[in-house]
């Protein structure tokens, strides 16, 4: 203790907190519960403001949440809360067709009674999740929000890794990770590459309101323009997210609400009865984009930082959510073990963990949403002969059911049951 070098060797081990998380949308906040859960602390750089973030109004966006990741939430403690704003998806219907066609369904058909674990999903709306993060975090004492503030620079040395805000603050941890989206500035500057291509589709994202009860049903519509998904909200609602080529969808996106419908009538069929929008409208354009690696030296990614793929089937928010637990499993039991929690070796157990995972699901989404997205007839015809043969085999219907539940392999702590 009397090496004269010895302050300057404990400052720099010195720390703000265990993880520092880029990104307060959903994965971000869900990570530092994960985190704190596990004994670790956080802070949560978000550069939205808080107001932004708590605002109650429906702006028409929902989540389709498999069976694992209700799980994850319940051992967060957040299901309480959100359980009365959730409706059970029952059942899924998938059909392929065209525009303006009568609705008859010859598809596949998965119903939640076929497995011994209830509803295969959930779906909840964006304010009452994103709200029920907030107010966590607010009461975990592990967790600091620091909204309304961007980085401006990382630095990663052998103690740990520090970033620069825009106010010049400088934060230090243990363990960077990027909760940043598809446009991540922490994957940037620690010079991870991506590969992905451009879709040529753009979703088109609301909610309607409609006559007839959905009976927790929720419908996936194969049209050549690209895929159509009808996901039951609580209440005659559904929330829509509407796939047309990049030529037509901002000229639609344009017109007024009634114009808006017109178009959207054909597509939608009249099984629900008549339909009304409820709440704002969104669009986004529809890439594949998968980071490279998703570890750098002390940096981790996870959520849209990693991964972003088509939303075919629904799987963008669940696949961050199981990055989210992945990452706290490993990071949790290397803890325990007294390792450092940001080294090579751990790192490598959550990108083992997790990118074959993410890659397989991204070619599936992207495998589909080419072959339904044509109107080829021997493509359409050999597509029908494949869902019959689906419908016609119990135990692979049942084996689907199970994986669009998440509820398959070998999960993380926090999403057992």
């Amino acid at each position: 203790m009397d090496n004269p070098a010895t302050r300057r060797i404990f400052a720099a081990m010195e720390h703000d907190c265990d993880i520092l998380i880029t990104g307060g949308g959903l994965n971000g906040p869900a990570l530092a519960l994960a985190a704190a859960k596990a004994g670790l602390s956080s802070i949560v750089v978000d550069a939205l403001p808080l107001a932004t973030r708590e605002d109650g109004g429906f702006d028409g966006r929902g989540y389709a949440l498999a069976l694992s990741s209700v799980r994850m939430l319940a051992n967060l403690g957040l299901w309480d809360t959100l359980h009365p704003h959730a409706q059970p998806m029952r059942e899924i219907k998938v059909t392929d067709g065209r525009v303006g066609e009568a609705r008859v369904f010859m598809g596949l058909h998965f119903d939640g009674a076929e497995i011994e674990e209830g509803p295969m999903g959930q779906m909840i709306e964006d304010r009452y999740l994103r709200r029920a993060l907030l107010g966590a975090m607010e009461a975990a004492p592990l967790v600091t929000h620091r909204a309304g503030v961007r980085v401006r620079a990382q630095d990663v040395s052998a103690s740990g890794v520090s970033i620069t805000l825009d106010t010049g603050d400088v934060l230090r941890a243990r363990l960077l990770v990027g909760a940043d989206g598809r446009q991540s500035g922490t994957a940037r500057r620690a010079g991870i590459q991506r590969t992905g291509w451009d879709y040529g589709q753009t979703a088109l994202v609301c909610a309607i309101a409609h006559d007839r009860p959905h009976g927790g049903i929720a419908h996936q519509f194969f049209l050549p323009p690209g895929p159509l998904a009808i996901l039951p909200l609580p209440g005659n609602r559904s929330s829509i997210v509407w796939s047309e080529s990049d030529a037509r969808a901002p000229a639609i996106q344009s017109l007024s609400d009634d114009d808006y419908l017109a178009v959207l009538r054909p597509r939608f069929g009249d099984f629900l009865g008549d339909i009304a929008l409820a709440g704002q409208r969104h669009v986004y354009p529809l890439t594949l984009t998968l980071a490279n690696s998703f570890v750098s030296d002390r940096i981790a990614l996870i959520g849209d930082a990693a991964h972003g793929m088509h939303p075919i089937a629904g799987q963008g928010l669940n696949a961050g959510l199981r990055d989210v637990a992945a990452l706290a499993h490993v990071l949790g039991h290397a803890r325990k073990r007294g390792e450092d929690i940001a080294s090579p070796a751990v790192l490598a157990r959550y990108q083992q963990r997790r990118r074959f995972d993410t890659a397989s699901l991204a070619a599936a989404t992207d495998l589909f949403n080419r072959l339904f997205s044509n109107d080829n007839p021997l493509l359409r015809l050999g597509r029908d002969i494949g869902m019959a043969a689906v419908n016609a085999l119990p135990g692979l219907r049942r084996t689907v059911i199970r994986e669009a539940a998440g509820i398959t392999g070998d999960l993380p702590d926090l999403m057992r049951p």
